[in-house]
Parts: C-alpha cells; structure tokens; sequence
C-alpha cells in the first residue's frame, strides 16, 4: 500500500481476525476463570527441554520454556475489551454473507447492510465498537456447489458486481463434496486448530448472548463477519439465523439439517463433530483466495483511502482549528505550560472527547498506521497525541498513547531511535495509581517486558514484572513471580539466589490461585538451589510444601520423601515447628496406609538407646508382683542406689574378709558388685540372690525436639545358668520373660526406665 506521501509501504505477514457481528465484551469473572483454565492445561510435557545452566556450585535444570504464560498473555492480550481511548480492537470491516439458495439474496444483502447500520450508529448499541462511521462492507454470495444452481449463482454475483462493485463483493463456492458421498481420501479438519483455541470463549458468549460468537482477536487488524442469512427476521431485527453458529462446539443438531447456506458444513461422527467434512482441498484454496482478494482488493484499499482522509483532515485543522485552540489556551494560562510530574497530574473528571475531536483523530490515524505496520508515522501520531493528551489532563488516553508510541519505537525498523522505556514506566504508573486500570497496566508490562528481554535488559524486566505483583490477583502476581525469576536467571551473571526466591513467591501464589502443579514445579525449581547448602530453615519449608502438594495431587511417594527430609536429627526447627510438621506427616501417612496397608512403615528418626549408660543393681528390696507394670518417667536408679552407702557396704565387706581370715584379705578376693554400668568390671559373672529383684537401667535419647510418649515398651531378657550340668541344663526351661513399662523422652533429656526383674 501507499502512505500519505504516495510512499510505496510493505506489509508482512498480516493478520486479520473474524468475528461474529454479535459480540460482548467479556465479563470479569468469565475472564478469570478463562485465564486460570488456559493455564492449568498448560503443563510441562514429560521429556521437556531443559536448559542446564551452571553458576558458581550450582547446576540448575531449567525448563527452556514457559508454554503456560505464552498461553496467558496471548489469551489475555486477545480477550481485551474495545475501549473508548484507543481503536486498536475496533472492527474496520463488515462481511455481509448472503447464501445463493436465498429467493432474493440482493434483498437480504440490504437487509443486513441496514442491520449493521442500525449496529453501528445506534446509541443504545454499545457493542462492537467501530474504527470509522464509514465502515467498509464486503458483500460474499456463498454457494453450495453440491446442492445450488451454480448458473443461478453466477448470474447473482454479476448483478453484485453491478451494484457494489467488483472491488466489493465476492462468490466464494465451498463444498464440492456431497454429505453423503463416502469419502475415498482422509482430509484433515481444517477448523481443529481454531475451534481449539476458542472454544472457552464460545461457551462464555453462549451463555451471555443468544448468539455464538467466533473470535481470534490480534493485533493488525479487525474484521467482523456474518455467516450466512435467513428468510426470517427477528422482532429486534436480528436475522434468525444469530442463533446458532457452523463452528459450535456443542452442536446436538441432526448433522443432515442446514444450519446455514453452508449445507452440511458440520456433521457428527461417532466419534465427535467434524468440521468442513463436505469441504475439498479445492475449496479450500478457495476459501484463502477468498481471504487474499477480501484483504488486497477491499481492506488494504480502505484503509490506504481511510489514512489519506485522516491525514488530509488533521492537516487542515492544524492549520486552523488546533492554532485557534493553542492560542486560546495560551490566552488564559500563559506562554507555556510547565510540565508536571505524574503524581501531580490528575484524571480530568469524566473527560470525553467527541468522536469528531482532533485528538482522537490522530490517535485513530495512529492505530491505523499501526496496524498497517507503519511505525514511523504511527510513533509521529503517537507522540503528538500524548502531547495534546497531557495539555487536556486526560490521563487515560494520555497513557495509551504513550504505550503505543514506545511500542512504534521499539518496532521500527533500523531501531532509528533507542526504547523510550520511561514512556512505557509512566503509563504503567498512569494505568495504575490514576486510572486504576490493572488490565491495561498488566498490558503494558507484558509488552515492555518482552521487548527489554529481547534486548538482554533483564534486570529492568524483572523490576518491571515484580511492580505489577499486588493482592488483586494471585494467578497473575504467581506468573510475572515467575518470569521475574526467569529474568534473573538469564542474567549474564546469574542471580540464582534470586531466582529461587522469587520461585518461592511464585509457588505461593500459584497455590493461592488453585494452580496446585505448577506450585508444585515452582517450590522443586527452587529447592535445586537450597539443597544441602546449610539454608537448613527454608530447605524444610520447601520440603513441607512439596510434601503437602504432593499429597494434594494425590503424588504419595513425592509427599513422604519431602516429610522425611524435614524430620532430620539436627533441625533447627523450633519444638512447636517440629511438632507440626510431624503431625502433619503422620495425617498423610495414615491416609496413605488406608491406600496401601501392605507398604512400609514410616521412616522417623525414633529414640535410641545410649548403651553406655545402662546400669543393672542388684538386691533391691521390692518385687513387683507377677504382671505388675511398672511407669518409668523420671525414674533414676540413682534414687534407689545411693554411691555413699555402697561404699560403706564395700568396706564392711572387705572388713569382714579380713577379720575371716586373720586380718589378711585373700589375693582372689572380689568385691560384690551391686551396679554394673560402663565403669565396672564387666569380664566376671555378677552375683545375684534367688528371689531378689535385679533392676536395668536404660537410658533413651530423642533426636526430635518433640515429646514423645513411648509406651508398652518391653525388655526382652533370657537366663542361662554358669555351671549346669548337660542334663539339668536339658531339663531347664528356657526362661524369657517381659516387663513393660512406660516413659516419656523429652527433648535432649537422657530419660530412664527402671524394670525390675
């Protein structure tokens, strides 16, 4: 196409983008929830590419993508409103489709063409919004080549082109093959890929509106359609045939009725609906013939004609209106208008501009530049406008021309002049603290962090995406957490205590915002860097985490491996922590048993015995009676065997010996030892009387800081005579008997258990 200045301008790869003339602007908590499924089916695939990336001692196995928050932002870019400050998702176009098999179809051409007038200039009719009052309309005849008379048709489309032109409509024959022809050749549906993606949205317009609705929203350019025509009209005006769409989804009609001139577009299988199966891969071509000839010969033509028309306009009133205008203005308040800040400017109070005003005209000449990928022309625009735009105080429309313009700068080609990322930093903080407009500052960030990462400024990229995080969303705040984490990662020296913190924030929001997986993918990323590095506290709460949404996701053996990671001898964990944490996993682990009864006990790391401290005395006075269990806490042998009387006992022992014989203690005389413990001599047999009890002492040392209440706990003993002979020892029972007792072990508190025997 050709500039303002007949300058011969190339476009690539445009895209534009059909939708149903009956649209609704989507409602909040349809788009949330939009949002929150897009990313929850977006999940890592199994094999997924990872990049491995070595900083200092830490090797880190990254994923090299995040297919999640590519689906977010482009479904969240494409569910984007029309807004009154900004014309970049007004509809340029209208196709008006007429089927050949219609009695009269230039009559129902004038029929929708006055429909779609009374759409566009009616005020009662908010949506959709236009670009121009002087909308384009595409006239399509379609004709069914398997059931219309194609004489007939032709004989149409030359009265057509008499009327609207041959610039302005089109016959577009589709269906070559009949519905009920078996098909000798596997054409693959060529509305999969489409229906795929739109299909949330489908069902949310069905439920708001009697009518479908077949969006693909993008950035170039904007198109509107309506497919096919009916006899019948409405009370309100809307053909009848509104109600029902050749691409729905849930379509439960018998596949042998036409839902539209299009017969048999739609059939159902068994094994689900097929769409275009009557189309051939003539028609196809057909259709993008269709397609090509709509964008050369009718929209790139209309808005080459609409560019010149603004140009011409704003050329006129520049000269006259707007330098009557500026000079009032500068009448009443000065020479010159001193800059203010952003914090000292403030929203004019229900400013509007008139459709006619010059301001909005070189906005709407700025978007249409754009879109057009004409960036030079489009930042001029664009920079003039927020000029005018802060003069008037109208800060939103102010903002969307300063988003636009550092968006034409970074997208010129040659990068003639360097990102204005301070445009695109004081309309976030416009978006946000002024307008209080989250979704076009969430907008604005996304944009401007992809083009500061394009430019390995990933730093201001992630300050970028951590300003935006707030309380308002939690899936959002969760994925710019995550992408800020990415951003330092990337880094040329990687910042990777960084990226695992904020990891860790990521997997906070994402459980708060239901996204259980990717919490959980968050919280393992990170753990890559807190393992085995002393971070000793935040490691176990990474573990708890893991564990917990493991457990969620019904991931058994993930959860009991992160708990038993917490439970450690040596936390740091305080005792109320700990004792959390394990009630925690023994809840998991009872649940899990229920599961498998068969599987392992759980691994804890249970008291153990301090062997140098068992003590056994001999020739205590009581006996237990025969079953008796006695209850060992806080029980020290100590309080039944005094050191200072042993000693007396010794040396009255030695005293006797001596006095026995004359005063001269034999060589092999050994003392009665009353208490073996660690510092006795253990080597000989010890002396015990019959009927006397003997008491062990057992000491116990609990690892966790954690009371724990062990009872029923039983000392398993067996007797074995020194000196019985080969046949007594025949006869002799074996003896093994059981004391049990109770304790409790107290955190770093040697607790002792007496059994007497």
């Amino acid at each position: 196409m050709r500039d303002p200045n007949n300058q011969l301008h190339i476009i690539k790869n445009l895209k534009i983008a059909v939708s149903n003339i009956v649209v609704q602007p989507p409602q909040p908590g349809a788009l949330r929830k939009l949002l929150n499924d897009v990313v929850s089916g977006s999940q890592p695939a199994e094999g997924l590419v990872t990049n491995v990336i070595t900083a200092g001692d830490y090797d880190l196995n990254i994923s090299a993508t995040t297919p999640w928050f590519e689906s977010y932002r482009e479904t969240f870019l494409q569910s984007m409103p029309a807004s009154d400050h900004e014309f970049l998702n007004h509809y340029l176009a209208c196709m008006l489709v007429a089927s050949s098999g219609e009695a009269d179809p230039v009559e129902q051409f004038s029929k929708l063409s006055q429909e779609q007038h009374r759409l566009q200039h009616n005020s009662e009719c908010s949506y959709p919004k236009w670009f121009i009052p002087n909308t384009l309309k595409y006239y399509v005849l379609l004709h069914d080549i398997s059931a219309g008379d194609e004489q007939r048709a032709e004989s149409i489309y030359e009265e057509m082109k008499q009327k609207y032109g041959t610039q302005g409509c089109y016959l577009l024959k589709i269906n070559s093959r009949a519905s009920n022809r078996a098909s000798d050749e596997q054409i693959p549906d060529p509305w999969s890929q489409y229906l795929q993606k739109n299909s949330i949205q489908n069902q949310e317009s069905y439920e708001d509106v009697p009518c479908t609705m077949t969006s693909n929203k993008n950035s170039d350019s904007s198109l509107l359609s309506l497919d096919g025509i009916d006899n019948e009209v409405k009370v309100d005006g809307l053909p009848n045939n509104y109600r029902a769409h050749p691409l729905q989804l849930d379509q439960s009609s018998d596949p042998s009725t036409s839902v539209d001139g299009a017969d048999h577009v739609t059939k159902k299988a068994s094994a689900g609906i097929i769409h275009g199966a009557c189309l051939t891969l003539t028609d196809h071509d057909r259709i993008r013939q269709f397609i090509q000839e709509f964008t050369f010969r009718g929209l790139l033509p209309h808005i080459e004609k609409t560019i010149r028309q603004l140009n011409d306009q704003l050329i006129s009133r520049k000269g006259l209106s707007r330098s009557l205008f500026s000079a009032t203005k500068k009448w009443f308040s000065g020479s010159k208008v001193p800059e203010k800040s952003i914090n000292e400017l403030k929203s004019t109070s229900g400013l509007l501009y008139p459709p006619e005003a010059p301001e909005l005209q070189i906005r709407k000449m700025a978007d249409l530049c754009f879109l057009v990928q004409h960036y030079d022309l489009a930042y001029s625009c664009y920079h003039t406008a927020k000029k005018d735009f802060l003069n008037d105080q109208a800060m939103l429309y102010a903002a969307g021309a300063l988003e636009m313009a550092a968006v034409s700068a970074f997208l010129q080609p040659g990068a003639p002049r360097p990102y204005p990322a301070h445009y695109m930093d004081t309309a976030i903080q416009t978006y946000r603290d002024i307008c209080k407009n989250m979704v076009l500052a969430e907008r604005c960030v996304l944009l401007s962090a992809e083009i500061l990462k394009s430019q390995s400024k990933y730093s201001e990229a992630a300050a970028l995406l951590i300003r935006l995080t707030s309380e308002d969303s939690d899936l959002r705040s969760a994925l710019l957490l995550e992408q800020a984490a990415h951003c330092f990662i990337n880094m040329k020296s990687p910042m990777v205590r960084k990226y695992a913190f904020h990891m860790i924030l990521a997997g906070h929001r994402f459980s708060k915002a239901g996204q259980k997986k990717h919490a959980l993918r968050c919280y393992c990323q990170a753990m890559q860097v807190y393992k085995g590095k002393g971070w000793s506290l935040a490691e176990d709460h990474i573990n708890f985490t893991i564990g917990r949404q493991s457990y969620t996701l019904r991931q058994l053996d993930n959860a009991v491996s992160a708990f038993r990671h917490i439970l450690v001898n040596e936390s740091k964990q305080s005792a109320a922590q700990q004792g959390a944490f394990l009630r925690e996993y023994l809840y998991f682990y009872k649940n899990i048993s229920q599961l498998s009864p068969d599987g392992p006990l759980p691994q804890l790391p249970l008291p153990y015995i301090n062997s140098s401290a068992t003590r056994i005395f001999f020739g205590h006075d009581r006996r237990p009676a025969d079953g008796e269990k006695q209850a060992a806490t806080h029980i020290s042998l100590d309080q039944e065997y005094e050191s200072q009387s042993s000693q007396q006992w010794r040396e009255l022992e030695e005293h006797v010996v001596a006095v026995v014989n004359k005063g001269i203690i034999p060589s092999n005389f050994q003392l009665t030892q009353y208490c073996l413990n660690s510092y006795s001599d253990n080597s000989r047999f010890p002396l015990a009387v019959v009927e006397e009890p003997i008491t062990v002492e057992v000491a116990f040392r609990n690892p966790l800081k954690v009371p724990l209440l062990l009872s029923d706990l039983s000392l398993l003993w067996k007797f074995q005579p020194k000196d019985a002979s080969e046949r007594d020892h025949e006869e002799m029972k074996e003896l093994v008997t059981c004391f049990s007792y109770s304790l409790t072990c107290y955190t770093n508190v040697c607790a002792s258990g007496l059994v007497s025997y």
